[in-house]
């Protein structure tokens, strides 16, 4: 149902950089660049991410309750990708764990304070 996500961020490069590391350890890459944009994904492939500067020129901003799901391969996976985002200085909002019903999860807010989460369901 959802065909990408786009966050906001004040410094595209150093987003970049993050975004970067963890579409890495995800198996994908950048499919798309300009000068305020960058997007993350494989063209005909599941949901990518897209970071850009706001186009009204005014600062990003965190929106309240809004989160970015990642689809990990397993609960390794997972662990994987939340101990890449703290190396690269994301906030924790919650390290990896069961969270019942066979969801498996880790929480934490890239350099923007976008919050994301790595998880696998049923693994």
């Amino acid at each position: 149902m959802i065909g990408y996500v786009t966050l906001g961020t004040n410094d595209l490069q150093r987003a970049a950089a993050f975004y970067d590391a963890i579409a890495k350890e995800m198996g994908t890459k950048r499919m798309m660049e300009y000068e305020t944009f960058i997007a993350w994904g494989e063209p005909g492939g599941g949901a990518g991410i897209g970071l850009t500067k706001p186009f009204d020129g005014n600062a990003a901003t965190v929106g309240n309750g809004v989160m970015v799901a990642l689809a990990a391969k397993d609960q390794a996976h997972v662990d994987r990708i939340y101990n890449l985002a703290m190396s690269l200085g994301a906030k924790d909002e919650g390290p990896p764990g069961d969270r019942g019903g066979g969801f498996y999860a880790a929480y934490f807010r890239d350099p923007d304070g976008n919050k994301l989460n790595a998880f696998i369901m049923g693994g």
